[in-house]
C-alpha cells in the first residue's frame, strides 16, 4: 500500500475532503490529514474533527480506519484509509487527559511544537531550543499511554532528541526532509533521524518543493532524501509522505499573514510547491527505475509506517 503519513486541507469545517480520492490511483492505501495546529483551540479541533469525519464516512472510497487491520482492509479493495494527525499540542488546550478523547476520534500522531517553542519545549525555527519540558515529557508519556505517535517534525532539534530519549515507542518525523541533502530549518539532521531510528521509527521524507531543495517537488529530488536517509538509518526506517496542501492558495497567504510563525526560509525560493498526489502515487515505478527491489520499495511506501502503527496504536472502544 502506498501511506502518505502527512497531508493538510484547508482547516475550516466546509473544507471538502472529496480531493483525497486522488490517493485511489496507488491502488490502495493510507493518508493521515491534519486538524490542527499552533493557533487552534480545542474546540476548533473538535469542529474540524466532526466535519471531516462526517466526510470521510459519507464519501465512496474513503473509510476511517481505528485499527491497523481496519487499514490492511481497505487498502485492499484499493481505497484510501484515512486518519488524523496534529501539529502542536496547542489544540489540547494545556490538558494531558484530551489526549485520550483525541485518539477516540481517529488522531494518531501528534508533534509537540509547530516551529516555535510552547509549553512542551522549543520549535525548529527558534534561534535558541531549551529541549523538552517537564510537561513536554509528560506529554510524551501521555501520547505512549493512548497510543497515540509522538512526532518531531516542526520540532526543535534538541526537543526532538530529548523526545526520543524518553519515548517508550516509536518516535517518528512524519514529514521531514535530510539537511545533509538540503539545508533548510525544517529539514533534520543525521543524528535526529538515529535518535528517531533508534525508538524503533520512521523518518518520513516530504513532497515539499523547499525541503527537497530550491522548490523542487520531483520525484528526483525526493529519491535523493530517500536515498541519504537509508544510508543513514537503513531501510526499515524510512518512509514517505507528501505533506500536500489540498488549500495550497489559502497556505500561501497563511505564510504572508502570519509571519510569526514562518521565516523568510519558505519564501525566498517564490511561490511554495508541493508534490500532487498524482506525482507521489509514481514513487515505487521511480524507485524501482533506480534499482531498488521490491521488498525495499514496499517498505518505504508503506510497510515502515505500518509497524509503527501496529506497534502504538491501541485499539479504540
Amino acid at each position: 500500500m502506498l501511506w502518505d503519513q502527512h497531508a493538510c486541507v484547508e482547516l475550516v469545517e466546509t473544507a471538502d475532503l472529496g480531493d483525497l480520492r486522488r490517493y485511489r490511483a496507488a491502488g490502495g492505501g493510507f493518508v493521515s490529514v491534519n486538524v490542527g495546529y499552533s493557533p487552534h483551540t480545542p474546540e476548533l479541533t473538535a469542529s474540524l474533527l466532526r466535519s471531516f469525519r462526517a466526510q470521510v464516512d459519507a464519501a465512496d472510497g474513503l473509510e476511517l480506519a481505528a485499527t491497523v487491520t481496519d487499514i490492511d482492509r481497505i487498502a485492499a479493495r484499493g481505497d484510501t484509509a484515512v486518519a488524523f494527525d496534529l501539529e502542536d499540542s496547542g489544540p489540547l488546550g494545556g490538558d494531558l487527559g484530551a489526549v485520550a478523547a483525541l485518539v477516540a476520534q481517529g488522531v494518531r500522531t501528534l508533534g509537540p511544537v509547530y516551529n516555535h517553542a510552547n509549553r512542551a519545549g522549543g520549535g525548529c525555527l527558534d534561534a535558541t531550543d531549551d529541549g523538552l519540558t517537564r510537561w513536554g515529557r509528560d506529554l510524551v508519556a501521555e501520547l505512549n499511554a493512548r497510543g497515540m505517535v509522538p512526532d518531531g517534525s516542526h520540532v526543535g532539534a534538541r526537543t526532538t532528541l530529548d523526545m526520543c530519549a524518553v519515548s517508550t515507542r516509536p518516535v517518528v518525523f512524519s514529514h521531514s526532509n535530510m539537511r545533509a541533502v538540503w539545508e533548510h530549518p525544517r529539514n533534520i539532521t543525521d543524528d535526529q533521524a538515529r535518535a528517531a531510528a533508534e525508538t524503533g521509527g520512521v523518518v518520513g521524507i516530504t513532497g515539499v518543493g523547499i525541503f527537497l531543495g530550491p522548490n523542487t517537488p520531483t520525484l528526483e529530488a525526493m529519491v535523493r532524501h530517500l536515498d541519504h536517509a537509508v544510508d543513514v538509518v537503513g531501510i526499515d526506517h524510512v518512509g514517505v509522505s507528501t505533506d500536500f496542501s489540498f488549500d495550497g492558495d489559502t497556505f500561501r497567504e497563511e505564510i504572508v499573514r502570519t509571519p510569526e510563525l514562518y521565516d523568510d526560509s519558505y519564501t525566498r525560493w517564490g511561490l511554495l510547491k508541493w508534490m500532487p498526489p498524482e506525482t507521489f502515487v509514481r514513487l515505487g515505478a521511480a524507485l524501482a527505475a533506480r534499482g531498488w527491489n521490491d521488498t525495499d520499495v514496499a517498505a518505504v511506501l508503506g510497510g515502515n509506517f505500518r509497524r509503527v502503527a501496529a506497534e502504538s496504536w491501541e485499539p479504540l472502544t
